[in-house]
């Protein structure tokens, strides 16, 4: 790599220059945070069940006496032998912070639409320790947007990201933000999709401050070019444009 070098006294000239811009950063980030936990709620009325390895589970169930819960969207339909890469790194990038969350009001929940049985064995496989559900069977990933049917797809009906979806596939990902309140009820008060995830993705963090940045020099020049599920670097393989890793 060439880069400019300068002296002790000049770099930090330069750095406290973007010092300023981070700073300002920050506090548009605060201030885009506040705007986010102000959007309107939308109560869930339609009950929702899920299949655990304990057994079946409401959505209320998910909360596990917490007030809070954040649902990953995980890519994987029934059937699936190649999960998601993305989806894989975001589970991983969880890992660490689940004793803080849930000791900070916050149960998180991943769902994937496969049937339980087949969710174990990636579990295991992959050595993940947050909750992981199926919501075969469900309505939940249809009306959460995340999942379509063969006559959505055709009927180009199918909408992701709150937008028309404009290629056909049966899963995708994101994330769903819930709120219960002292009577019961819940709330969805959150959602994103896509690049929207990479806030909770704490890789990227490091990454951006490194001198290579993100190095994402793929053809779709995002994480698929590089991340793969933790057990398989080092042993080949590719990713297709929908992020499943082979």
């Amino acid at each position: 790599m060439q880069h400019e070098i300068v002296s002790k006294e000049q770099w930090v000239v330069a750095r406290r220059a973007l010092l300023a811009k981070e700073k300002a950063m920050t506090r548009a980030r605060d201030q885009l945070s506040a705007e986010r936990r102000e959007l309107p709620w939308v109560r869930i009325d339609k009950p929702y069940f899920f299949d655990g390895p304990e057994g079946r589970l409401s959505l209320s169930d998910l909360f596990a006496g917490r007030s809070q819960l954040f649902i990953k969207h995980f890519m994987m339909g029934p059937g699936q032998q190649h999960h998601c890469v993305g989806c894989s790194f975001e589970l991983d990038n969880a890992e660490g912070v689940l004793v803080h969350l849930e000791n900070h009001d916050v149960s998180y929940v991943a769902v994937a639409r496969a049937p339980i049985v087949e969710i174990e064995a990636l579990k295991a496989r992959m050595g993940w320790r947050a909750r992981f559900v199926s919501s075969y069977g469900s309505d939940f990933n249809f009306d959460f947007n995340v999942s379509y049917t063969p006559e959505q797809l055709v009927a180009k009906k199918a909408t992701y990201n709150f937008g028309p979806l404009d290629f056909e596939i049966e899963d995708l990902s994101g994330d769903s933000v819930f709120y219960k309140d002292d009577d019961g009820q819940i709330f969805l008060t959150y959602a994103n999709f896509g690049r929207g995830s990479e806030m909770y993705l704490g890789a990227y963090g490091i990454l951006d401050a490194m001198p290579k940045g993100r190095n994402e020099n793929g053809t779709s020049n995002d994480l698929t070019s590089w991340v793969r599920p933790h057990d398989m670097y080092g042993k080949g393989g590719m990713v297709e444009p929908t992020g499943r890793y082979h």
